[in-house]
C-alpha cells in the first residue's frame, strides 16, 4: 500500500501559542502540548483519519524571513460567513497580509507569527471540507507535483493543468492538497511541510526507496538520528515520511 499523509507541520516560535491560535480559529482543539511539539485537532479525532489532516507545531529558532510557499486556505459557507471568519480570526491575532493578490474574493491574513493563509469566499467544490478547504503548495509545474504527489500522499487527483492541481482522499471530506503556479524560486527551507506515513504492515525503506525513484531527494536540515526521513518533492520542498502508522 502507498504511504498517506498524516500531517501538517508547522514551525513556530511559540508552538504552544500559535496552536492556540489555530485550534481556536479552526474550532479544534488542542490535543497534545509537549515541549518538542504540541498538536491540534477535531474533538474525537482518531489518529490517523484520512478525511482530517491535524496541525503539528515543533519549536525553531529561525525566524520567518519570506513568503511561505506552503499555506492553509479557510473555507467558508457564505459571505456572511466568511466576514464573521475574519473578524473572529483578527481578533484572537490575526493580521491582514498583502501577497500581491489586488482585488480578490478571498481575505489574505497571517497568524501571530507572520504565517499567510486565506480565508476563502463560499465554493460549492469546499462545503464538505471542514474548516480547512485546502492546503496549498507554490509550484513551477503543478501537472508533475500533482503526479508526485497523488503517489506520495495516496490521494487521487481531482484536477491538473499548467496553472492549477487539485487532490482529494478517496473518502468523503477533508481538505484538498492542491498545487498553484508561481514564478518565484524557493529560497529557504519551507516552514511548513506535510508528514506522510506507509501503513502499519508496510515497510518505510521501501516506501521512501519508492519516493526516490519517482524523483525525491534526501535533505539535511540538521534532523540527526531520528525514527523519519526527511525527503524533499521535486521542487525541493521538504517533507518527512514517518515510521509505518
Amino acid at each position: 500500500m502507498p504511504t498517506r499523509l498524516v500531517h501538517l507541520l508547522i514551525d513556530a516560535a511559540d508552538p504552544s501559542g500559535l496552536a492556540a491560535f489555530w485550534a481556536a480559529a479552526l474550532g479544534w482543539e488542542v490535543d497534545s502540548d509537549e515541549p518538542e511539539e504540541v498538536s491540534v485537532c477535531p474533538p474525537g479525532f482518531s489518529y490517523p483519519d484520512p478525511a482530517v489532516l491535524p496541525l503539528t507545531f515543533v519549536p525553531v529558532p529561525d525566524p520567518k524571513t519570506v513568503k511561505n510557499r506552503v499555506h492553509l486556505d479557510l473555507a467558508s459557507a457564505s459571505v456572511a460567513d466568511q466576514e464573521a471568519t475574519v473578524r473572529r480570526v483578527r481578533g484572537i491575532g490575526a493580521v491582514p497580509a498583502d501577497v500581491g493578490q489586488g482585488q480578490v474574493p478571498w481575505v489574505v491574513l497571517a497568524d501571530p507569527e507572520g504565517n499567510e493563509f486565506c480565508v476563502l469566499e463560499p465554493r460549492p467544490e469546499y462545503s464538505d471540507t471542514g474548516p480547512i478547504a485546502a492546503v496549498v503548495i507554490d509550484s513551477a509545474d503543478p501537472v508533475a507535483m500533482a503526479r508526485f504527489w497523488a503517489a506520495a500522499a495516496g490521494w487521487p487527483q481531482r484536477s491538473a493543468d499548467q496553472e492549477f492541481a487539485s487532490l482529494r482522499p478517496a473518502v468523503a471530506g477533508g481538505p484538498y492538497l492542491e498545487m498553484l503556479r508561481s514564478r518565484d524560486a524557493k529560497t529557504v527551507k519551507n516552514r511548513m511541510h506535510l508528514d506522510i506515513a506507509p501503513y502499519r504492515s508496510d515497510d518505510q525503506r521501501a516506501e521512501v526507496s519508492r519516493l526516490r525513484e519517482s524523483g525525491a531527494t534526501a535533505v539535511d536540515i540538521g534532523q540527526g538520528d531520528v525514527t523519519w526521513v526527511v525527503l524533499a518533492d521535486i521542487e525541493g520542498n521538504e517533507f518527512c515520511v514517518l515510521s509505518p502508522r
